[in-house]
């Protein structure tokens, strides 16, 4: 396996996560780009989701914090938000939580996160980031069995002149704009159907300057979607340098307005009293801006019979998520981790293959990822699950979520919401929540609902002992690398 030159095609967070990992493996890595990278924290027009809330999961946290060591502290030396000892108020259908930051962390925008990943990245030696190019084509063997290299198309003269780069490794995370099903087709590969979550999803966020004196007496504030309102689901948080930004979001065509009248009538629409008292006095900065998703992708490109060596995928190129639930920069975190386990294990042990496996690897951490997506995303109607069989026991799988933080809430029992938010952001198995001895407890427990009625008599309409229903309906998602409880203790 050689392992002279590593080009990735899209210098985004997955795209810098990936050069971080492969810098340790190959002499020289490549990040090829359409965009300019800024210097200064921008968004760049590759990017048109960044003005969009991003934040860390606990799994993200600490998987960049060992990838990149001290940078929640130089995100907060460049304006971020420190988030240590802040209160966030999580606020469902069924009442409100309070959450406590325990560890160091921060919120942020997506420009200042990029920006500082891509400081580290650039301090590598043998990392460079080419701006301004265009990958057009892969470069392969005569047969098609080996990719080789790349064909670039430069965009900053007006010739826009070709050139090839050879690489012994190419990793596209290059995102909603990948060709690389399109590439594989022209090489005569097969490539399996995609499943598709149509979701008609809107965003539209608006950043607002804090008044001297305000800051430190504003909280963080999620209030998660109803299916069944009208009304669009929104979350407030500082980001960085006095900058607060306040987000809507809806599915289903439901998109929230980007007229600021609207947008601010919107927000009073949700009858909160905290968002309304948070807002009160903040400075609008500019117009509200929207991003729609009409459908999320997962490609299935572990199935085919055949896939080039020298080609990875990653990413939302390989998987694109709902970006209301936060999962993405997780999910490309825990890819690259994969990827770094991959490559040890091949130096140690080589087998054939090896991108296939890696893809499969990383299908492990996808399947939980899209599960808990679709599962989600089908409560509301109009929303459709197209390219896979249906989601096995979807009803049921349904109203447990809904029970578990109906009853949490309702309980303030915070040890059940704890696990019903760690399962959601890719911490741990679902297995967690959805086994024998959960799901007998917590629903002896008391509590009540229409998703309680309903479990009562999907238990009792069965002669099966519960755990062998639950073994036959849950996904055991038993390859998935979750992470472990010992490893959410405060970190520094």
């Amino acid at each position: 396996m050689n392992m002279e030159r590593a080009i990735i095609i899209g210098g985004g967070i997955a795209g810098l996560l990936a050069a971080k990992v492969l810098s340790g493996f190959y002499g020289e890595v490549i990040i090829v780009d359409r965009d300019a990278f800024p210097e200064e924290p921008e968004n760049r027009p590759g990017t048109p989701q960044a003005f969009q809330p991003h934040r860390l999961t606990p799994r993200s946290r600490i998987i960049l914090n060992r990838l990149f060591p001290g940078f929640i502290q130089e995100l907060i030396n460049h304006g971020a938000h420190p988030t240590l000892g802040k209160t966030t108020h999580l606020i469902s259908p069924f009442g409100r939580m309070i959450a406590v930051e325990q560890n160091h962390d921060a919120s942020f925008s997506r420009a200042l996160f990029e920006w500082v990943i891509r400081s580290y990245i650039q301090g590598i030696d043998n990392v460079l980031l080419l701006g301004l190019n265009d990958v057009i084509h892969l470069q392969t063997t005569e047969d098609h069995s080996r990719v080789t290299g790349i064909v670039i198309r430069e965009r900053t003269s007006g010739e826009r002149q070709q050139f090839t780069m050879a690489a012994d490794l190419i990793v596209d995370t290059s995102g909603r704009f990948s060709k690389t099903v399109q590439w594989l087709s022209d090489l005569g590969y097969e490539v399996p159907q995609a499943e598709r979550l149509k979701v008609s999803l809107g965003y539209s966020t608006r950043r607002y300057r804090i008044p001297v004196g305000r800051k430190e007496e504003l909280d963080g504030i999620r209030m998660e979607g109803d299916p069944l309102a009208t009304s669009h689901a929104g979350a407030f948080s500082i980001i960085e340098n006095d900058i607060a930004e306040m987000v809507l979001w809806n599915l289903n065509g439901r998109y929230p307005s980007t007229d600021p009248a609207l947008f601010e009538q919107e927000i009073r629409q949700l009858g909160n009293p905290l968002l309304n008292e948070a807002l009160q006095g903040l400075e609008p900065i500019g117009q509200p801006r929207g991003f729609r998703v009409p459908e999320l992708t997962r490609q299935r490109f572990e199935q085919m019979e055949r896939w080039p060596s020298g080609l990875l995928v990653m990413g939302d190129a390989f998987c694109q998520l709902d970006p209301v639930y936060g999962q993405g920069m997780t999910l490309a975190a825990i890819e690259a981790e994969i990827l770094e386990g991959c490559l040890h294990q091949q130096l140690s042990h080589p087998k054939p293959d090896f991108e296939l496996e890696v893809l499969n690897r990383i299908q492990e951490i996808i399947e939980p990822a899209w599960w808990l997506n679709v599962v989600s995303d089908l409560r509301w109607e109009g929303v459709e699950h197209i390219g896979a069989p249906p989601i096995q026991g979807l009803t049921f799988v349904q109203h447990y979520f809904e029970y578990v933080l109906k009853w949490s809430t309702e309980h303030d029992n915070y040890d059940i919401f704890g696990l019903y938010w760690l399962v959601n952001s890719l911490f741990l198995s679902p297995r967690e929540l959805f086994n024998a001895d959960m799901v007998t407890s917590l629903l002896a427990a008391g509590g009540s609902g229409e998703a309680k009625q309903w479990l009562d008599r999907w238990i009792e309409d069965s002669d099966r002992p519960l755990h062998e229903r639950l073994e036959q309906t849950i996904p055991s998602f038993e390859r998935a690398p979750f992470a472990t409880i010992e490893q959410l203790m405060p970190s520094s």
